[in-house]
């Protein structure tokens, strides 16, 4: 095989999150290489998995996020007005936790 073993992950081509199971194939390689003492392979490994994790918490900020995306979409979307809008992200903001932004 020449190339694409990982479908060119080190291209982003379809975006990180749509390549997890491409990135922990990766991750899972390069822990065995870094069992066989191949130099670099253990840092790599370990970035991978941070690589992952990041995704983890991008994903779990997103869905902390999908209330007041939903209301500027429906808002843009004409499916609510102005008021409505408003009254949604004032709720978001009160049971949502402040500490990043």
């Amino acid at each position: 095989m020449s190339g694409g073993s990982y479908n060119y992950l080190y291209c982003h081509v379809g975006g990180l999150e749509t390549q997890r199971g491409d990135i922990e194939a990766m991750r899972d390689r390069l822990t065995e290489l870094a069992a066989q003492n191949v130099p670099g392979a253990a840092r790599a490994a370990r970035l991978t998995r941070y690589v992952l994790i990041h995704l983890d918490l991008a994903e779990a900020k997103a869905q902390e996020l999908a209330d007041a995306w939903h209301a500027v979409e429906w808002r843009d979307s004409c499916d609510y007005g102005d008021d409505t809008m408003r009254k949604a992200l004032a709720d978001w903001q009160d049971k949502t936790d402040p500490t990043y932004g």
